[in-house]
């Protein structure tokens, strides 16, 4: 992996959603999930995303009826910021975070562990140029827009070092999510680092993909965690929300436009623009998480390691980690009582 580059040190691990509007009282509203776990009640499992693409098949199985009678809530929040929060507090059960997200609570022993990989992003994530900007090498002297995020500045470090260029060379813009699309209009910025479903707004504009994450195959993958408190009170909950999540993608899978119909309102985009997006994804069905998280390879873990190493080079760890330790396999295997 890279060297670290001087501006990364001041990059909090978040990652931003599209929306923000009522998240403070979305996450408000939530029980406290410990108190859920006893005997005398059945306060709903609650279970924090931003809005992403590779989060849509969860709110799918919601709206297909998959999880009707059963205590489980999603509940979306402006960004991961907040989910990362209240899993520290213990308002959230389970969370939506991108795996470098899951090693920086991991750090602080914030005790969680990856139960499932949502998706491995090969191309919804990406450096977007205006016309005129003729590639990577054409960055220097740029002004480049970027998330003040892990993702944000691993993407942006990966593509300036394949065009053999240095931080310092460019002019970074900080932008959270929601001003990607006006900063692009009033151009504020001639390139951006950015993901669905703000990618596809710029590309039918005209935007340039230049870089995008299937150059990094399998380092940017979106994870869900689940509080230890959790772990030991609720499992078969979180057998009940995987179950309806694996029914959500076979239903994309043999009847795609009517899922791309239901999908894509939330996003804000069109079903064939939905299609689109889910083309930058993979989303891994049970088998293929067992493969990723259990057996005797465990891929997962070998590349969580190396986005620890790469992290801590980076000055986004500051102690190395046993990215194994934060793997929980029982539910790809079936070992949930």
């Amino acid at each position: 992996m890279p060297s670290s580059v001087p501006f990364f040190a001041d990059f909090p691990a978040n990652r931003p959603g599209w929306r923000r509007v009522c998240a403070t009282f979305a996450l408000a509203a939530c029980t406290a999930f410990l108190g859920g776990c006893g005997p005398r009640h059945e306060a709903p499992l609650t279970i924090g995303t931003n809005t992403w693409t590779g989060y849509e098949p969860l709110y799918l199985a919601r709206d297909l009826g998959l999880h009707n009678g059963l205590p489980l809530r999603l509940v979306e929040l402006g960004s991961t910021t907040q989910s990362m929060d209240a899993l520290r507090t213990g308002r959230l059960a389970m969370a939506g975070l991108t795996l470098d997200e899951a090693l920086t609570l991991a750090q602080e022993g914030v005790p969680l562990k990856v139960v499932w990989v949502v998706d491995i992003s090969k191309g919804a994530d990406a450096l977007v140029v205006r016309p005129g900007v003729s590639g990577l090498s054409d960055l220097r002297g740029r002004k480049v827009g970027v998330e003040q995020t892990a993702v944000g500045a691993y993407m942006l470090h990966a593509a300036l070092s394949k065009a053999g260029l240095r931080s310092t060379d460019i002019t970074v813009v900080p932008l959270p999510l929601d001003e990607h699309l006006p900063a692009w209009r009033e151009g504020q910025v001639d390139a951006l680092v950015t993901f669905d479903p703000v990618l596809q707004v710029l590309r039918s504009s005209g935007a340039q993909v230049v870089f995008d994450s299937s150059d990094i195959p399998g380092e940017i993958v979106d994870v869900l965690v689940a509080h230890q408190d959790a772990l030991d009170c609720c499992t078969p909950r979180i057998a009940q929300l995987l179950g309806a999540h694996q029914q959500a993608l076979e239903h994309l899978d043999k009847a795609r436009p009517d899922a791309l119909q239901r999908m894509a309102p939330r996003l804000g985009l069109t079903p064939a623009e939905m299609d689109v997006a889910l083309g930058g994804i993979e989303l891994p069905d049970a088998d293929a998480n067992r493969a990723l998280l259990s057996g005797p390879q465990k891929r997962l873990a070998a590349s969580a390691q190396r986005m620890a190493g790469t992290m801590l080079a980076q000055g986004l760890l500051t102690r190395p980690l046993d990215a194994a330790t934060l793997i929980d396999d029982r539910f790809v295997r079936g070992k949930t009582p």
